[in-house]
């Protein structure tokens, strides 16, 4: 059974439109059904709402974040540039961090959505192996 997004996440997607939110809380529920045991880390930042996805405890060994902005919704991997890209679909030039934009519900039914996400979740830091 999925995990109900806290209160705390609800509030912050209040301040999206609701089909960004529906968007949002779509690619939370695509994620967390891929993997179930990940931690979630919920943040809000200007303009935005940041949600982080990892097998440690540390934010920052998250393999996937969902970034909510006006208008859409990005779903990045922190190890993005590690990550098979033959066609170019990721987008991001730095040097870590790649990202696939999700505008509409669609976007989640394009295999290289889950191809992406179990490859970053292959290349993230794992805390104890027996939890994740």
């Amino acid at each position: 059974m999925l995990r109900a997004p806290a209160a705390e996440l609800k509030r912050f997607l209040g301040s999206f439109s609701p089909e960004v939110a529906k968007v949002a809380l779509r690619v939370r529920a695509f994620v967390l059904t891929e993997a179930p045991l990940a931690n979630e880390f919920v943040h809000e930042a200007d303009h935005a709402v940041e949600m982080g996805y990892g097998f440690t405890e540390r934010p920052g060994d998250a393999f996937c974040r969902i970034a909510v902005r006006d208008g859409w919704v990005d779903l990045g991997f922190n190890r993005g540039s590690l990550l098979a890209d033959p066609a170019g679909v990721l987008e991001g030039s730095g040097s870590r961090v790649r990202h696939l934009r999700i505008e509409d519900l669609s976007d989640l039914r394009k295999p290289e959505v889950g191809r992406f996400l179990r490859a970053a979740m292959r290349v993230a830091p794992v805390g104890n192996k027996e939890e994740a």
